[in-house]
């Protein structure tokens, strides 16, 4: 009866939260770095302002996650770049492909029920970039040079251009690079690691805000390798774009990398940069200076989001807590009475257990075919598995075999003997397989901001993104002192239930 009501009230704890998910605004996504999420402001912003509603999810992922929610419909537009949607959305690989018109492109997205469009005004490539005294001592001013010279650098590479079909793969072969990749590094890092002599070589995006501000040299592509990279939104076939074409043109490269840096480097918020934007008169105004901003960490964890990153962080953690409770207590019982399963039950949660957590989330928007809150909230009951299934199977096998006989003596059934004697007496030792299991996903449940879910992880992310430690503190903190809080709740009631469970062996 217990678990019967604990997976209804998960289940109903899920219904609300999808009920909640299904509004009507116009949905618009970001990728996991300053610019995306400033465009995704924009246009959310330029949305409201003619009255129609819109929410922004910021940070959702890479090019394949976003493309992914798009034509699911958990999005309907987000910003993208004509060179990543020929080479990595259409897998088209020709020079010629890469150069190709809004209009064929278009034509192209057709089949896929999508479209691109209200291109904003700039061209932002990729390019390769080194510390300026390097290039200098090297004599390296194109990537050719890099080829022909093979100095021993150190690569800083992003997981994204590493995995790229545009990406580093392709420009090895394109230029006989010999350089090997090394091991993936978040773009928001790359500038401070270039700087502190970590890394020796980078890419970076020809209107990142650190260009203009650092000591670097950005290698040109003397073989045109690199396709235009011209900023638009792709959206859904069915949106209608007529109120977004404002947007057209109003972005040339100087003014990107003023916004860029306005959020990256001047540490302001990305609703307030794009504020100010659209403020602005549409030709030739200059920028208003930004009023002075607390950057202090208080500051940013008692921001207007909190309620809701909390509220959204509490929902990950209790509705998988009640579906893992569900699930994992029945399989304890199992494997505590047929010893035959207890060893592949254990094996099985256990290697669940070791899964990478983004790797898990990846397989399981690939299974329910969407982003968000289900398969982040998944991912979480399947790490909770472990310890409550064998806390439930360690606290069963402690039960007295004595006291199991005298009650099947008595008369009782093997399910009164379950849940009269056995499970209470079994109780102090499954509660703290719980409060593992509660304790460990309040700090997993910060990576569902990668796919959506939102969270207090949302504001990790977005202070990775830009290298802006105060706003990761800002999530860090709550996610910590929610840890705290959760781990004294459950010690109450491991100790209420440790009372009870004297209580029942004095009984008996």
């Amino acid at each position: 009866m217990t678990n019967r009501l604990l997976l209804r009230a998960g289940l109903a704890l899920l219904l609300l939260w999808l009920a909640a998910a299904h509004g009507q605004p116009v949905q618009v996504g970001s990728k996991r770095f300053t610019e995306s999420y400033l465009l995704g402001e924009i246009t959310r912003q330029t949305l409201l302002a003619q009255g129609i509603p819109a929410e922004h999810r910021q940070g959702l992922g890479n090019t394949a996650i976003l493309a992914a929610a798009l034509r699911e419909g958990q999005i309907d537009a987000y910003p993208e770049y004509t060179g990543t949607i020929v080479r990595e959305l259409l897998h088209r690989e020709g020079a010629a492909d890469a150069q190709a018109p809004l209009a064929q492109i278009n034509t192209w997205l057709q089949p896929l029920g999508l479209k691109a469009g209200v291109p904003l005004g700039f061209n932002n490539s990729y390019a390769l970039a080194m510390r300026e005294s390097d290039a200098a001592r090297l004599g390296i001013a194109t990537i050719s040079d890099l080829a022909t010279r093979a100095p021993p650098l150190k690569p800083g590479l992003s997981h994204e251009f590493i995995a790229r079909a545009d990406g580093w793969p392709a420009l090895q072969r394109a230029y006989g690079l010999t350089l090997a990749a090394g091991a993936g590094l978040d773009h928001g890092l790359a500038y401070q690691a270039l700087a502190a002599g970590q890394v020796d070589l980078i890419d970076v995006y020809t209107t990142d805000a650190q260009i203009a501000r650092q000591p670097v040299r950005v290698l040109r592509d003397d073989r045109g390798f690199f396709p235009r990279y011209d900023a638009v939104l792709l959206m859904r076939a069915s949106l209608d774009d007529r109120p977004l074409q404002r947007l057209a043109g109003r972005l040339p490269e100087a003014r990107m990398i003023e916004l860029n840096a306005a959020a990256e480097l001047d540490g302001q918020p990305f609703a307030d940069v794009a504020r100010r934007f659209l403020q602005a008169s549409a030709a030739a105004s200059t920028p208003t200076a930004a009023p002075p901003l607390n950057r202090g960490v208080a500051a940013r964890l008692l921001a207007p989001d909190l309620p809701r990153l909390l509220g959204q962080h509490v929902a990950l953690v209790l509705g998988s807590l009640l579906l893992a409770v569900a699930v994992a207590v029945p399989l304890g019982v199992v494997a505590h009475r047929l010893p035959r399963v207890a060893g592949p039950v254990m094996a099985a949660t256990g290697l669940l257990q070791t899964l990478p957590s983004l790797a898990l989330l990846a397989f399981l928007i690939a299974a329910v075919g969407r982003i968000g809150f289900v398969p982040a909230l998944l991912a979480l009951f399947v790490y909770a598995l472990l310890p409550i299934v064998r806390n439930t199977h360690a606290g069963l096998q402690g039960v007295s075999h004595g006291l199991v006989e005298a009650s099947r003596a008595l008369g009782f059934t093997r399910g009164q003997t379950l849940r009269a004697i056995e499970l209470p007496l079994a109780l102090p030792t499954l509660m703290a397989g719980v409060k593992t299991a509660a304790v460990t996903n309040v700090g997993t449940a910060t990576v569902a901001a990668f796919v959506g879910a939102g969270g207090l992880g949302e504001r990790i992310v977005a202070g990775l993104a830009v290298n802006d430690a105060a706003l990761m503190l800002a999530g860090a903190l709550p996610a910590a002192a929610l840890a705290i809080l959760v781990q004294g709740i459950f010690d109450l009631l491991e100790r209420r239930a440790s009372r009870w469970h004297r209580g029942a062996a004095t009984r008996l």
